[in-house]
Formats: structure tokens, sequence, C-alpha cells
């Protein structure tokens, strides 16, 4: 902590070079019709507090030249269009910031109102549960590490699990609930070392910089997205510079690496590459953190797009990651590890998109992609130093999709598609005969077969205003799937009612289901009849402009789950939640069936306050339990029921030099499983009490992440030097309690403590 205070006070005290000298950038983009994708010519866009401006020419396009270097605001006007604020705008020394700028059709006559501009733009297909964050807003938040999905800690849906796992836990679900999408393609786990079968993983793999905006939905999200229980983040990459080359290199927690990007065909098109490789196993070895790994990785990605003609554009991406960890028995046993070996794992994604206009009364977009995930791991037990598992896992998925935005009238747009996937995956994998975590003996298992499926879905999503200041959104979608070869149907519906132009209420139901993962199947022939899990969303929500920049919502949720798959042979326990468990998806189920029943029912609440001036900020608070029914009829807590969160986040820029910011969590001690010492004794292995399952509570959960930022800049490039600690004051969370083999007692695993991380950016 000493080196990080020197760090701190060099950055504050050292001044930054060449400011007397320091060329001017420019502001670029495009601006578009929010709902039809189409250009708007002749918007007004203004840079706030200053005398600069421009006017989008007739392919949408603007260019604001001579910028000086700084933060700006800017607020885009439209006759007939609502106006838009658009906060957080960079601009560089020599370099050109890019931006879309997309504006959504005024509702409202302006008898009605005063039309003022909009910080938090209204949504009419989305009107619940939805949050989105900007390049800048994701860049700078603490204690997140460049990782999107630590980012989204901070919102209410979210339970806290462990720091160690970036998993996305949404209003009672699981890690497996969740859908990734980046440009529309969709990307099966975003994290290295993934959890197969699931979402979660320690640190994510996009690139931070190459974002624009990310956007996430929590529920009640409309039928365009299917096969996911929880959640959808929908990712959208910017497009690389389309007049001039530009480079960055990078140091942060994630990795170092650097990033360069470019025009294509003479300003029609542009690219994006980047690639990192990680350091964390030499921080491990500096820090004591409370972590046992010290694995490496590495990812690359990359974006190009090509605008053919003023109507249509092609796009494509690509997203790899290459993960390693080798710890070896002793390393487990002074790292309170439950268990080590080998892992080898890669996966990747890459995808081809053609954005098609229609004029003013709408679009297509057609989307053909791949996955790819390789697994090689032997994995052994740290008591016994026996065998536990070993995986070798071929996993692809080829998908073409095609939707269509049909606007009929001023009141009305239709939202149809189609999505057809082709699954295959080849296992050989061995699950050894073991003690399960209730103390059964499990017989061993393999698995060495080759499982082929088919899904096809078609949506349908209808939106209308039926009367002034109502809107409506009624969807469907229908989805098979040839392994268990059933067939679902998924109604969905929302009502907003714009109250008075600050205040609006919306509800929402609908149908969600999801198919289990290849890897769950493939096990027997049995459960490849298992049934579709499915979620019923209740979304009741109040949402009222406090401020033009500041914004409250609360709203009310229920889901109801039910056809979730159950082990007979342990039927106290939650299949889903066994990662939490101890034995991740390693376990092996030979007669799985669908009875399983969870609910989960909340109130949630947050503040946001945009960066207007020199303020920003989010404070949230939920109280939610989330209960499943085991094979018995008993409801049972489940291991995410932390009951209550409270978070607070914000910061402080005086200067565009310099900005300081904090996160503060609490949450409520999620449930456990109390070790069984005697049972534990007798196998060598941790052995849960079968009599009180997750009967016990860990202590609560807090922690405080402080950041601080300084730039530099020069006369044609730029430096961000930050200082982040995470768990400032450190506390010692505990992230599990386990049976000792070694020392005959129960120990404790605990979460990170105090960890500072140290950041670079130069872009040139």
């Amino acid at each position: 902590m000493r080196k990080a205070a020197l760090v701190l006070l060099i950055m504050l005290t050292i001044p930054a070079a060449g400011q007397d000298h320091i060329n001017p950038g420019t502001i670029q983009g495009l601006v578009i019709d929010r709902e039809s994708q189409t250009p708007l010519a002749g918007a007004n866009i203004i840079v706030k507090n200053t005398l600069l401006g421009g006017v989008s020419d007739i392919a949408g396009r603007f260019r604001i030249p001579e910028v000086p270097v700084g933060a700006y605001i800017l607020e885009c006007r439209y006759l007939g269009y609502e106006p838009q604020v658009v906060t957080d705008i960079v601009v560089r020394p020599q370099r050109r910031t890019e931006l879309t700028i997309s504006m959504k059709a005024a509702s409202l006559t302006v008898a009605d109102v005063t039309v003022q501009a909009g910080y938090f733009p209204a949504e009419e297909e989305h009107p619940l549960s939805l949050a989105s964050f900007s390049f800048e807003e994701i860049r700078r938040a603490p204690g997140a590490g460049g990782d999107i999905s630590r980012i989204l800690q901070s919102l209410p849906s979210l339970a806290k699990v462990n720091d160690q796992s970036n998993g996305l836990i949404v209003r009672g679900g699981s890690p497996l609930e969740n859908a990734f999408y980046i440009d529309h393609i969709q990307v099966p786990n975003i994290n290295h070392f993934p959890v197969q079968g699931a979402s979660s993983g320690p640190i994510g793999i996009v690139q931070v910089d190459f974002i624009e905006e990310a956007r996430f939905h929590a529920g009640g999200f409309s039928s365009e997205f299917g096969d996911r229980l929880s959640s959808v983040l929908d990712i959208s990459f910017r497009d690389g510079n389309h007049q001039e080359m530009d480079a960055q290199l990078d140091l942060s927690f994630v990795g170092f690496g650097g990033a360069i990007e470019g025009p294509l065909a003479k300003g029609k098109g542009s690219w994006l590459f980047a690639a990192r490789r990680s350091y964390l196993d030499l921080v491990v070895k500096s820090f004591d953190v409370g972590t046992s790994a010290t694995p490496w990785w590495g990812d690359y990605q990359g974006k190009i797009v090509w605008d053919i003609s003023p109507n249509h554009r092609l796009s494509g991406l690509v997203l790899l990651a290459d993960d390693h960890n080798d710890p070896d028995h002793q390393a487990a046993i002074d790292n309170k590890m439950l268990y080590y070996g080998k892992q080898d794992l890669s996966q990747g994604t890459a995808g081809l998109s053609w954005r098609a206009l229609w004029g003013k009364h709408g679009y297509s977009r057609t989307v053909l992609s791949g996955t790819r995930s390789r697994f090689k791991e032997n994995m052994f037990s740290t008591n016994s130093g026996n065998p536990f598992f070993r995986n070798r896992s071929n996993e692809d998925a080829f998908t073409l999709n095609h939707s269509t935005y049909l606007r009929l009238s001023e009141h009305r747009s239709l939202h149809l598609g189609i999505q057809a996937h082709r699954l295959d995956s080849r296992y050989d994998n061995q699950y050894a005969a073991v003690v399960n975590p209730l103390g059964d003996a499990s017989a061993k298992l393999t698995v060495a077969n080759s499982l082929t499926g088919h899904k096809i879905g078609v949506f349908v999503n209808y939106v209308t205003t039926p009367w002034p200041h109502w809107s409506a959104t009624m969807g469907l979608r229908s989805d098979y799937f040839t392994i268990n070869r059933k067939q679902c149907w998924s109604p969905r519906a929302a009502l907003s009612w714009q109250i008075d132009p600050l205040t609006r209420i919306s509800a929402s139901a609908g149908l969600y289901r999801q198919n289990l993962p290849m890897l769950l199947l493939a096990q027997t022939a049995e459960n490849r009849s298992l049934l579709d899990p499915c979620a019923i969303h209740y979304v009741l929500g109040l949402e009222r402009l406090l401020t033009a920049t500041t914004r409250a919502t609360v709203e009310l949720y229920q889901k109801d789950y039910s056809s979730f798959p159950m082990d007979p042979g342990q039927p106290g326990l939650f299949v889903v939640d066994e990662l939490f468990y101890g034995n991740g998806f390693f376990a092996a189920h030979q007669a799985l069936t669908s009875a399983g029943e969870a609910r989960s029912r909340g109130m949630e609440a947050m503040i946001q306050k945009k960066l207007a001036t020199n303020i920003y900020g989010l404070a949230s608070a939920a109280y939610f339990h989330t209960r499943y029914r085991d094979e018995a009829g008993r409801w049972r807590d489940r291991v995410f029921d932390n009951r209550f969160i409270f978070s607070v986040e914000g910061g402080y820029k005086p200067a565009h030099a310099l900005e300081v910011s904090a996160r503060w969590i609490y949450a409520g001690g999620a449930p456990y499983t109390p070790v069984d010492a005697a049972a534990s004794v007798a196998a060598g292995e941790t052995v849960l009490d079968a009599g009180r399952i997750n009967g016990a509570r860990y202590p609560a959960y807090h922690s405080l992440n402080l950041r601080i930022d300084r730039r530099f800049t020069f006369s044609r490039s730029n430096l961000v030097a930050y200082l982040s600690v995470w768990n400032a004051y450190n506390r010692k969370n505990v992230a599990a309690y386990f049976w000792n083999e070694a020392e005959k007692k129960i120990d404790i695993i605990y979460q990170y403590t105090a960890l500072p991380i140290i950041g670079l950016e130069y872009e040139f």
C-alpha cells in the first residue's frame, strides 16, 4: 500500500508536459432515427458551453473541427424529434472522436410539454429494467478493472456472490441464464476461464475502448431475445477511424497490449484490432490478494465495417481468447484451493452482419456467425490428490439470424425475425467416483459421444401508442429444439404510461424459456428428454426525472421458475446452483428430472446522476428473496439470496485532467450449507450437512473501491494514468468454508483483500 501511496502522490503533483502547444481535436459522427436507423439530415449539434457546433449532411454525418482538448457535452436537436444529450465526449490532441447519436421521434405534441434535452432517452419497446452505459462511464468505473460484467455490480438487480467471479446473478437467477451480444452477434461467454455451460468467469475479454454503448436488460426484455431466462447484455462496438490511423498502448488489470485502427476503402469503411496478454500472475506474486491462481491468458478482437452504399452496410466481428493454468498440489494446499490441475482453454466467435435500410419505413439485418470452445482439463481433489475430472470438450455453434423492423405509421411499428442454430458438441470426459457434497458416493461416469442439435426460433414484436401518452408492446416467440423435440411458445407484453413530462409508470409480463447446457444433456440419453426450464416475469416500475440530469426508478418484480433439472441422488440440492457447492459443472448427473421449481421476488430502487458539470453518481438498493423447492417439497433459500444489497458509486471531476471516484457495496450474507466435520473426517473431503442445506449465512459482505485518474496531454498524443484500490480498508469477506484435510479442521477461503492496481493508456 505504501507503493500505491507513492504512485498517487506522483500522479497529483507531476505537471502534464507539453501543455503550451496542444493540437485541437475533432468531434464527428452520425445522426440517425433510433427506430428506422435512417440518417437525419439537418440536425443541429451543439457543443454545450462553447460557440462550437455543426449540422448533419444528407448522409446524417457531422463534423466539428478545431475543438480544444477536454471533455464536453453535446446537445442534438432536430424538428419532430426529442432533443438528445450525449455526455462524456472526450477530445484528444489531433484525434477524431467518433460517435453515433440516435434520436427518437417526439411522441408528445409541443402543446403538451416543454421540450427539454434528454439525458435519459425514453424507451418504448423496453420500458423496464434497462440500464445503459457509455464508453467513458465503463472505462472509469472504480473496482471494475476494465471488465464490463463487474461494472454492472452497481445495479440493484444483481446479487453479490464472490469477488473472484464476475458471474451475473440477476434477480434470483444463475450464471446459466444470461445472454451476451456484440454488434448483434451472440457470444456464449465474454470471460476468460469460462465456466462451461454457464456465462461466468474471473475476468472479461471485451476490449473496453471498443465499446460505444452497453445496454443491460435485467428482465422483461422483448421477444427478440430468446433462449435465456434472466438477462441480456447488448454491447455495441464503435467504428474505427474513417480518415486516419490511430494507435494505443495499454497496461491495466486485464493485461498489457495495444489497439490500432484506421480507414478502409478510401473512408467508406474502417477497421479496429486489439491484442492483450495478462500479467495477473505477477501481481499475485507481489501482493497477498487472497486468491490461489497464477494463470495467464490472452485475447484478440477486431471489427471491420464497409458502407457498400448509403443504404447497405457490411460489418464483421472477431473475438478470440486463450487461457492457461497449471497450479500443482502444493500450491493448491498453500492457497486453500479445493481443486487443482492443468487447464488449457480456448474460445472464439466470428460473425458477418449485413444491414439494409429501406428508407423511412424500416431496415433489416442478417447475421451469420460461428462460435468454437475447447476445454482441456485434468482436475484433482486437493485433499486426496485423486483424479476428480477429466474434460476433453469441443463445442461448436453456427447461427443465422434475420430480423426486419417496419414502421407501419407514426404510432405503430413491427419487429419480426427468424433465428436458426446448429450445435455440434464432442465429449471425451471422465467423472471420478467421488463423495458428493452431501456425503453420498457418486458412481464413476464416462461420457464419450457426440451430440448434434438444431434450434429454430421465430419472433414478432408489435409496438403501438393506442392513446396519447401511452405505449404498448406485444410480443410472441416460438422455439423448437431437436434434441428434446419440444416446441415452446413465449408470449410477452409491456404497457407504459407517461403521466407527465417527468413521470412514467410501466408494467410488463412474459414467458421465458431456455435450453439446458449441452454438457448436461450429453451425460445420459434420459437427460435429452428433459424439459426446457421456464421463467415467468412480472415487473412493475415507476420512473421520475428529479432534474434534467438525475433520474430515480423503483421496480417491483416476481419470477416464477419451473422445469429445472433436479438430481434424485441429491434431492435437497438445486442442480444449477452446484457451482457454489464447490463442484462447478464437474459433477456427474445420471438421472435428472424436470421437477425443479424456484421463485424470486423483490423491490429495487435506484438514483442515477449523469455527468453534466463535475459530479456524477449512482445509488441503488434492493430487497429480495429467492428460493427453490427440493424434491421433498420443502422450500429453501438459494445460494444467491443476499436479501439486501446497497451500493453507492460516484465521482468528482474538477478538471479534464483529474478525476476521483469510489464505489461502496454492502450485501447481506448469502446462505450456505455448513460443513459436517465428522462426515468430512470419514470421507477425507468436504461433506456438507444434509440436515442444514442453505441453513446458515455467511457474514455480510462490504467493500470500498477507490480510483483516481490523471490525464497528461501532449502536442499529438494523450496519456491516461490511473490508480485503483480494491477493498481499500482490507475487509476479510468470506468466500466459502471447507474441510481442510491437511489440518483436520473447517477452514475459510477469503475473497480479495486490499489490491492496488495501476493502469496506463497511451494514445497516439
